[in-house]
């Protein structure tokens, strides 16, 4: 046992939990954890150039390793400056540990230099967090923090470290830093599922005519493993599988049962799967409203099942036929053994198999052919031609883009999508990309963006240089905020009320200020040479992709209406909408 300084026991606490990444930005309230751990040596430090990148960069590197993200920040505007990648991470339920600085104890509560009350600002956009005023319990509460953020629905934590706490000393034992799977004496998620309950989820499963795997997130988080048992589930049940945002890659795109992502700008097979279906077996998904569309309209004759770790999140939005508390991976485990052992036979799927082939025919995800410009889903569609066989890890930012790379860019594997669903926060795909690329460093890791979301933390090129990361950013260039002109567009009466980006940088320039290779592609003879252009090269590329302007982003769900009121062309919109469905916008 040795008498240790607060910030000294903080990193020894983070190393015994096998945190070897810390992304920051230093300040005066955590220059003392920052003394530490140029000490220590054992913690590599990337060193974003604004907060909110941290928290993103902590994000991509949880999402794509499995690994907790863990984040430095200092007091006041340090930490204010993280609370949106804070709250990114609770709606999209990413592992992250926040530690923040803090003016010393005796001075909170009086508006001291750079002070802000972290623990009250964060307090609805954590799964929980402390004000640490004692070095002796500061490894109890840091170890508590990484369970908590870890275990049950994972979620950031929040710690508030003031710097007095930071000097002063306690008494520390080296190496007693507790495993993240301990057993919390309060907090105890339910991780296993009712055997009873599984038995009559199979039972349903296997009795259903017209039956829906419907997959989210938290099959990705529940590890690699759940998404070979949703596959095996699949195999055995004939079901076919379709996947909000969050979960795409869980399940491969390749295969004959996949119906392709769901939702606002899902495709018109897994809408309308969803919508006829008799029984939705929900896994690791949340009902959300860019799923459900208008909720008395969504699947309303359909049993329900809902598997889902969140006893929260269950009946929430909608409400279930049989709710089922438990982590989805251990479910998923549960429901092969069960199904398998009940000798269920194969369910006749022919005629459900039959009504999707009709939907599919549809072909809702074409686009008009333009030999002039690149359309954007074809430069998707190009890249993914370019990249798959490498397995690459592809982030995004918010927008058009995103929905296209959504659609268009096929995903065989979990871990490999990386994206903001819940809020939908511009300015996350770099840094994610920087975060992605730290925890897997012989990876292709490719940003998805839009010019204007590109923009919003566009300093995190010279983060990328400084740590030597070979990330790519492929733009699909519109000079518009996409996604607000589509809307303005289709329910605005065309109304482009400052949706045009003015003033853009020359991108080839800028990336070449920060040390990276800038490609532009201006045409469709274009596409192929330069995406080989990007591949090719070993450092950073930032490609501008110069797309059709006013190309829109179908099939489109409407805000308020049901999740079959789907337009798959402009020539479907009515025009403007009233007051009543704006607001509903």
């Amino acid at each position: 046992m040795a008498e240790l300084s607060g910030a000294d026991i903080l990193i020894e606490t983070l190393c015994d939990l096998g945190v070897e990444v810390v992304f920051g930005y230093p300040g005066g309230a955590v220059l003392p954890i920052y003394d530490a751990m140029f000490r220590s040596q054992r913690i590599k430090h990337i060193l974003v150039r604004h907060e909110q990148a941290a928290t993103h960069a902590a994000e991509g590197y949880a999402r794509s390793t499995g690994k907790p993200g863990v984040v430095l920040v200092t007091s006041g505007p340090g930490a204010t400056n993280a609370v949106t990648g804070i709250t990114d991470a609770l709606m999209d339920s990413i592992p992250m540990v926040v530690i923040t600085g803090q003016v010393p104890t005796a001075l909170i509560g009086t508006d001291a230099f750079q002070e802000a009350d972290t623990v009250g600002i964060t307090r609805h956009c954590t799964k929980h967090n402390y004000l640490v005023k004692d070095p002796a319990i500061l490894a109890d509460v840091i170890n508590e923090a990484f369970h908590i953020a870890t275990s049950g629905r994972p979620g950031p934590v929040v710690v508030d470290i003031p710097k007095d706490v930071q000097v002063a000393t306690a008494r520390f034992t080296k190496g007693t830093g507790t495993p993240v799977a301990t057993v919390h004496k309060t907090y105890r998620p339910q991780v296993k599922a009712e055997p009873t309950l599984i038995e009559q989820a199979m039972d349903m499963l296997a009795a259903a005519e017209r039956p829906i795997l419907y997959t989210g997130g938290g099959i990705i988080n529940a590890g690699p493993g759940a998404s070979q048992l949703l596959r095996e589930l699949a195999r055995i049940t004939g079901a076919p599988v379709t996947s909000t945002l969050m979960g795409l890659g869980a399940f491969p795109a390749s295969s004959d049962q996949w119906l392709g992502m769901l939702g606002m700008h899902g495709t018109y097979e897994a809408n309308y799967a969803m919508n006829q279906a008799d029984l939705i077996l929900c896994l690791g998904a949340r009902f959300d409203d860019r799923v459900t569309g208008r909720l008395d309209a969504f699947s309303p004759n359909s049993r329900k099942i809902h598997v889902d770790i969140d006893r929260s999140s269950i009946n929430k939005n909608v409400r279930v036929d049989l709710p089922i508390v438990a982590d989805v991976g251990r479910a998923l485990e549960d429901m092969v053994r069960v199904y398998k052992s009940r000798r269920h036979p194969k369910p006749d799927l022919a005629e459900w198999w039959r009504r999707i082939k009709g939907w599919r025919e549809v072909r809702s995800l074409d686009f008009p052919e333009n030999k002039a410009e690149i359309m954007p889903q074809a430069a998707i569609r190009a890249l993914w031609e370019a990249t798959h066989r490498k397995s690459p890890i592809i982030t995004t930012e918010v927008g058009q883009h995103q929905m296209w790379a959504a659609q268009h860019f096929g995903f065989e594997g979990p871990n490999k999508w990386l994206t903001s669903g819940g809020l939908g926060t511009m300015g996350y795909g770099l840094p994610a990309a920087i975060g992605a690329q730290i925890g897997n460093p012989g990876a292709l890791v490719i940003d998805i963006a839009g010019e204007a979301s590109i923009q919003m933390n566009i300093q995190e090129l010279g983060t990328a240089t400084q740590y030597r990361l070979p990330v790519k950013i492929f733009i699909l260039n519109n000079q518009y905020m996409g996604m607000v002109r589509q809307w303005q567009e289709l329910t605005y009466a065309s109304r482009y009320a400052e949706s045009y980006s003015d003033a853009l940088p020359d991108f080839v320039k800028l990336a070449e200020a920060y040390g990276w290779k800038g490609i532009c592609i201006e045409g469709p003879d274009q596409l192929e040479s330069g995406i080989a252009d990007m591949l090719a090269y070993d450092g950073p590329v930032m490609v501008d992709c110069r797309v059709a302007q006013l190309a829109n982003c179908f099939p489109m769900i409407p805000s308020g209406a049901a999740h079959t009121d789907m337009l798959l062309q402009a020539s479907e919109v009515s025009g403007e909408m009233d007051d009543s469905a704006k607001a509903l916008v």
